[in-house]
């Protein structure tokens, strides 16, 4: 079974998936070993993790790099967040599209936002996404645009956490985005202004 259909699949099985948000190889890693079926990368955590903010501010180069180093890497499949498709026209957009898929993705979440002003894409310009079927992609998981008939997916959010519960409103897909990464660096903070504070290692090695 291809990693497309696998991913697929997954939507459609009786179980929530939770897509487990990888930010760098090790992240994902540690996520496949935890027992995620799938994992998003989170484009907030690769900027983030590279000293930008979010917006599409990094490369499109470096980021599909690491998108890459992610797939290349673990035997689940995996979802890639290419926020707008990095490009100001829907053939750009398209062939960074084509090229995330080529890096051995599973799917993608875009979004119909413009970067550098206010409003929304119209609706059409994703439509050529379409090419993806023209390519070998057939089945490409496409995360994006309101009213269509595809399985429900949730961010959780504070006090949009418990999968039992979403499960039961029709749910199928649950992430976390940029939340683990949030959460690693809150620690990363605390313990390293602990050791500059104290001059003590100690809490390192604490179990």
């Amino acid at each position: 079974m291809t990693n497309i259909k696998e991913f697929n699949e997954l939507h459609f099985s009786k179980d929530l998936l939770i897509l487990g948000n990888a930010w760098d190889l090790i992240s994902a890693l540690i996520l496949e070993k935890s027992g995620f079926k799938a994992i998003g990368t989170t484009s907030w955590g690769i900027a983030n993790s590279l000293g930008y903010s979010d917006g599409e501010l990094i490369d499109f180069e470096r980021h599909l790099g690491i998108i890459k180093l992610i797939a290349d890497n673990v035997k689940i499949p995996v979802t890639a967040d290419i926020e707008a498709g990095y490009g100001e026209t829907a053939d750009k957009i398209v062939d960074n599209v084509l090229r995330t898929a080529d890096a051995g993705v599973a799917g993608i979440n875009i979004e119909d936002s413009l970067k550098k002003q206010k409003g929304l894409r119209d609706i059409y310009q994703h439509c050529s996404l379409e090419a993806l079927d023209y390519n070998g992609y057939e089945g490409f998981y496409i995360n994006a645009t309101l009213n269509i008939g595809a399985p429900l997916n949730v961010l959780s959010l504070p006090g949009l956490t418990n999968g039992k519960e979403l499960e039961e409103l029709g749910v199928k897909r649950l992430s976390f985005g940029n939340a683990l990464f949030d959460k690693a660096i809150e620690l990363l903070e605390r313990d390293t202004a602990r050791i500059a504070e104290l001059s003590d290692t100690s809490h390192l090695y604490e179990k």
